[in-house]
């Protein structure tokens, strides 16, 4: 007869042996290859965002019939997007990183396949149905930064957070440039007319699943809740620990969602700015192509910064950036110059404030909040970002764009206010715990 023996409490449990058999060194090579992975997931997919947003406002008018429901093509993707933010985060927790991508792909290529049938079958609701699940692809994105985040330390975060963002840039300038070629091979195949390119969304999706899910081993989110419980069982615990910091971790999710909102106000009306001061489609495009430019490509410099000299200190460059684009644009509305010169750092003033804020958000919690928190946050950033799209029509309508410039200042002097509530506090603990 067997009979049961007592657990060894000195034994690792077998979840956590893959955690405490490897070295920071080994945690530093698995980290430096998730980056890689998530990096060739975040280049495919910006390439199918940018392939499919960049037709939606032409498709919703012409299916709808009125050009007045042009937008509501990207308020539907920008909806889509709040609204999985919350459920893939959570998703993430239970399932990990991998699956919880994967997934989110996989809806918006759902998404893609019924933008194609609304087309063939001329349904508004249903294209508007299908922009929403589309938005889960742009969570994915936004998820993305938090997972380059999951197994770095204190002094990487902000760097590899950053470089996750910085191959958007890829994605997001291509996407676009593959409509011509698109609409070809959807004529060739005889697809409903302006949804060829969204074969090529299609494929970069189809990739993006595979990547996630055969390259994203192990799972970061997974190892690293591994190794936290590992290391809070252990008696070799650092002296020196980080409390889960609430205050903190409020404060990043106010400066990134503040800095999206100003950003996304002023950017959607610049075009229809332009465009009355007599400004060709050409310079609007070159415009918006810089001001995008500015969100992404200098992104890992401010993650480097973000590791060197703090969170706090690159937040409130961020917002040194934004005030110094929201000047620019009021004073200089008149001058297109000065108003391409503003969208540039418009675009570097959201980008150090989301770099340093989303590090920030993830070191300012606890493991156990930490996906929650990173949902939320997308949550409230999408919103606010809608609401700011929304409003700024008829701000700009009201007092002109030189005034919509100052009014959205209110945030950024509200973030600046608020910097010291962003520092996280440490406590002192024994050696043994």
């Amino acid at each position: 007869m067997v009979t049961s023996q007592p657990p060894d409490p000195t034994a690792i449990p077998a979840e956590d042996a893959d955690a405490a058999s490897l070295s920071p060194g080994e945690i530093a090579r698995v980290q430096r290859r998730t980056v890689r992975v998530l990096s060739a997931g975040q280049v495919l997919g910006g390439l199918a965002f940018g392939a499919t947003v960049s037709l939606g406002a032409v498709l919703a008018a012409e299916i709808s019939g009125d050009e007045a429901f042009s937008g509501l093509a990207a308020a539907a993707v920008t909806l889509g997007t709040a609204v999985f933010a919350v459920p893939l985060a959570s998703f993430a927790r239970r399932r990990g990183r991998r699956v919880s991508l994967a997934t989110g792909m996989a809806l918006a290529l759902v998404g893609v396949i019924l933008v194609v049938g609304a087309a063939a079958a001329a349904s508004f609701p249903l294209l508007l149905l299908a922009f929403g699940l589309v938005g889960a692809g742009q969570a994915v994105n936004l998820q993305t930064r938090f997972a380059a985040a999951d197994l770095a330390s204190d002094t990487t975060r902000g760097r590899d957070l950053s470089i996750v963002v910085w191959a958007t840039t890829i994605g997001a300038v291509l996407g676009p440039n593959l409509t011509g070629p698109g609409e070809a091979l959807g004529q060739f195949v005889g697809m409903p007319p302006l949804t060829g390119p969204y074969l090529i969304t299609a494929g970069a999706q189809l990739a993006g699943i595979l990547v996630y899910l055969v390259a994203l081993r192990p799972d970061p989110l997974l190892l690293a809740q591994r190794v936290v419980a590992f290391a809070a069982r252990s008696s070799a615990a650092r002296a020196i620990v980080k409390p889960d910091a609430p205050t903190a971790a409020r404060f990043a999710v106010f400066a990134i969602a503040a800095a999206h909102g100003v950003m996304v106000s002023v950017m959607a009306m610049t075009p229809v700015h332009l465009l009355h001061q007599g400004a060709t489609l050409t310079v609007i495009g070159l415009t918006i192509s810089l001001h995008i430019a500015g969100m992404y490509a200098l992104s890992p410099v401010f993650g480097v910064l973000a590791d060197r000299i703090g969170r706090i200190p690159v937040i409130l460059l961020g917002q040194v950036l934004l005030a110094a684009s929201l000047v620019t644009a009021s004073l200089g509305q008149d001058a297109t110059a000065a108003v391409t010169v503003g969208l540039i750092l418009l675009g570097l003033g959201w980008s150090a404030t989301t770099v340093a804020g989303s590090a920030l958000l993830t070191e300012a919690s606890s493991e156990q909040q930490r996906t929650r928190r990173q949902g939320f946050s997308d949550l409230v950033m999408s919103l606010v970002g809608a609401a700011g799209a929304i409003l700024a029509g008829f701000v700009l309508a009201w007092i002109g764009y030189g005034g919509l410039a100052l009014v959205v200042g209110v945030a950024v002097v509200a973030t600046v206010v608020l910097a010291p509530f962003g520092r996280i506090p440490t406590k002192t603990v024994p050696a043994d715990g």
